[in-house]
């Protein structure tokens, strides 16, 4: 008996030897994940019962919150342990929110009595309550660490003694207090920028200050300015910039022009929208006395003007990116350099950078080189110009137009058939008036014009990716030094599987199937989903969720590829007068040409995690600027009923899309009153209670324009038929077997 007991302490003794073993071993990399063999190899474990304990192990530290696992099978040390967390908010409309710790999986639920005065995006400190069996994790947040935002646009509310501004956006659910001595002279309903100073803990409001007036709520100019400056994003050049860009002459000194190689003897031209006015590409072409091509790529030299140090480089880096906001851009540099010495105008000498490219008549690339130009560009091309060239055979140097899109089609098709993804996804544009109303709604088509122009500026982007890193390599092979080439990748990540998962599962309720089982296949099977899907109402949907699908593309030193084209190396090289990393890449290659060392990968990684948080605000603000203009489209028309297909659903309503404009609002579940209806998640629908009647994402149904909200920039639809136009193929059923004969007309009628 006491043998056992013996065997049984000494089992106990051992086991908490282990688990002290595994759990030191996490803490040692805390960054890192590693399987549980990685783990038994570690601790040099090969008896079979040993592994086994490992792995119990391993899930009671998962339980427990002190390892994390962020894949099946991985595992890595987490702070969760603790009864402190440090997270990111991210507020619910109900007033509740979840934070998610960097080091776990889970988020953590937080009610709204105990959010403290937590804003959605700030960074907190979260106190971990014990969890109860079956229940979610909770918690309550004990410290503000970080505010996301501390500037807010919205609209002054004024009493006799003091004001509020109540702001524009549903992420801020909270009234500022402004005392009338702060107002900086704006009036009761004007709209302003107002800055958060303190929020003391008992305070119901925190208080803050006027920075600025914008105006009238309503004007256009108002709105879009309040649109960049909710976002964060400048609107405007301070005049120490504006006069910095000034000083700069439009004439190029000889001696400058002679350090280039010189292509003003060679057919160049651009190809742009209409109504562009910053050109930063141009092409040029000319045939070879061994009969192959050679191509130029040039690229406006804004690295020879923007200088480190300069207060032009601080705001060019400042802003990152220039933004597309639906009536204007809002310029990365001043119009100076943007519009004028930079931009690369017919008639005129031009400083470039250029990747100039010997193809063959297949389109192989014979020979590459990479360096600083002067070319004089002869033409100025629209899209549609060039389009039409290409259709007709016919008009200004058609010989040349013809060439470049013949070659072009040979490297799209050599792409998409090495895995890159073809999103055709429709851009909605609006004719404006002169004072920015909306008169009407277009669509902007890529035609082979784009194309072209696309898949060249692809090439020279690959093309100086490559170089670099085989520069790095061949550094390394013929040295004795580890020699390392910090740069600039544009990378996108491989999709995540449970997102394809999905995916697949929400495109089989239309009646397709998309086969993600082998990574190798998941390109092409996504091409023909794409090609499939072409000219069907729910191809709009379907091409936004398999982008949401796809992992986002960003800036970075360490380089994974870019999934979505298909590329082992890839840059951003060919627009550097609206996007600062283009810059970047212009001088690390220059100084890289030259022998000379840049800055360290971790200053350059800094750089790109700026320059990809830029980028994501101003296409946040251009969808913004988009959905103003819809909701003010739609705001004289309530009322009007149109016909619409059902793009998401949710537990309090249905989201349509109105098909002839694009324009998308919401249906709320209380107002449909012919029965009760709950969201179905499983088959994306709302099904009636009573009468089982079924509403599914991709049905066409009739709406009526019910409420126009230009502050919140959300449109509220009613439902008019009393049955979905189109119902969806059920799992097991054809493309076709719900569908009204009416229906189908229509559907045909757009096809055409």
């Amino acid at each position: 008996m006491k043998s056992k007991k013996k065997k049984h302490k000494s089992d106990k003794v051992l086991a908490k030897l282990l688990l002290e073993d595994v759990l030191n071993f996490f803490k040692s990399a805390p960054g890192k994940a590693h399987s549980y063999k990685e783990v038994c190899e570690a601790l040099f474990l090969n008896d079979p019962e040993e592994r086994v304990r490992v792995m119990e192990i391993l899930d009671a530290l998962v339980n427990n919150m002190q390892l994390a696992e962020p894949e099946p099978g991985k595992f890595r040390f987490t702070s969760m342990g603790s009864s402190f967390i440090d997270g990111i908010m991210d507020l619910t409309n109900s007033g509740a929110g979840y934070v998610k710790s960097i080091d776990s999986t889970e988020d953590v639920y937080i009610r709204e009595s105990y959010k403290l005065n937590s804003l959605n995006g700030d960074k907190v400190r979260v106190h971990l309550f014990a969890r109860r069996k079956g229940k979610k994790l909770e918690g309550e947040v004990v410290e503000i660490l970080e505010r996301a935002k501390t500037e807010f646009v919205g609209i002054v509310q004024m009493s006799a003694k003091f004001a509020f501004v109540v702001p524009d956006s549903n992420k801020m659910p909270i009234d500022i207090f402004v005392p009338l001595s702060d107002l900086k002279g704006a009036k009761n309903n004007d709209k302003v920028l107002v800055r958060m100073l303190d929020w003391p803990d008992q305070a119901k409001n925190p208080f803050g200050q006027v920075v600025k007036v914008l105006g009238a709520p309503g004007d256009n100019n108002v709105e879009m300015n309040a649109i960049m400056l909710d976002y964060g994003l400048p609107y405007e050049f301070s005049d120490e910039v504006e006069q910095d860009a000034a000083k700069i002459p439009m004439e190029i000194p000889e001696a400058e022009i002679k350090k280039r190689r010189d292509f003003r003897g060679i057919t160049t031209f651009t190809i742009d929208p209409v109504d562009a006015k910053d050109f930063d590409d141009a092409l040029s072409i000319r045939k070879l006395e061994n009969g192959n091509w050679e191509i130029g790529i040039h690229i406006a030299d804004v690295s020879h003007y923007v200088k480190p140090g300069s207060i032009l480089e601080e705001e060019a880096y400042n802003r990152a990116t220039s933004v597309y906001l639906v009536d204007r851009v809002v310029p990365m540099l001043p119009e100076h350099l943007s519009n004028g010495v930079c931009s690369l105008r017919p008639d005129e000498d031009k400083l470039t950078y250029s990747a100039v490219f010997e193809i063959d008549d297949e389109a192989k690339v014979i020979d590459s080189w990479f360096g600083r130009t002067v070319i004089r560009s002869i033409k100025r091309f629209a899209y549609e110009d060039a389009q039409k060239i290409i259709e007709t055979g016919e008009g200004e140097l058609k010989d040349e137009v013809l060439t470049l899109n013949r070659l072009a089609s040979i490297l799209r098709e050599q792409r998409f058939r090495k895995g890159s993804i073809a999103f055709d996804k429709v851009e909605v544009k609006f004719k404006l008036d002169k004072q920015g109303k909306p008169l009407g709604v277009y669509f902007k088509e890529q035609k082979e014009a784009n194309m072209l122009i696309e898949d060249f500026m692809l090439l020279a982007n690959r093309s100086v990716a490559e170089f670099i890193a085989t520069k790095g390599r061949d550094a390394n092979k013929s040295s004795k030094h580890d020699y390392k080439y910090p740069f600039v990748y544009r990378v996108h990540d491989k999709p995540d599987p449970e997102k394809l998962m999905e995916f697949s599962r929400f495109v089989s309720q239309f009646g397709y199937k998309f086969n993600f089982g082998k990574e190798s296949e998941i390109s092409s099977n996504m091409n023909d989903l794409m090609k499939e899907i072409k000219g069907k109402g729910e191809s709009n949907l379907i091409e936004t969720l398999a982008i949401r699908t796809m992992a986002k593309a960003i800036y970075t030193a360490k380089n994974i590829g870019h999934y979505g084209l298909g590329f082992k190396y890839y840059t951003h090289f060919t627009s550097p007068i609206r996007r600062y990393p283009d810059v970047m890449v212009h001088r690390l290659l220059d100084a890289y040409m030259h022998g000379k060392s840049w800055e360290s990968e971790a200053e350059l990684e800094n750089r790109c995690k700026h320059s990809s948080e830029q980028e994501k605000k101003a296409a946040e603000a251009e969808r913004s600027s988009v959905k103003y203009k819809q909701v003010e489209f739609l705001k004289d028309r309530i009322g009007e009923s149109f016909q619409g297909v059902i793009s998401g659903v949710t537990e309090w309503g249905i989201f349509v899309e109105i098909i002839e404009n694009k324009c998308e609002g919401l249906i709320r579940l209380r107002d449909i009153e012919d029965d009760y209806y709950f969201f179905d998640e499983e088959s994306f629908s709302i099904i009636g209670k009573q009468y089982k009647k079924r509403y599914r994402l991709g049905d066409e149904i009739l709406v009526q324009v019910k409420r126009a909200d230009l502050v919140k920039k959300q449109l509220d639809f009613s439902l008019v038929n009393d049955a979905p136009l189109n119902r969806t193929a059920q799992r097991d059923g054809g493309r076709d077997r719900y569908r009204s004969d009416k229906s189908n007309k229509s559907r045909g009628r757009r096809s055409r």
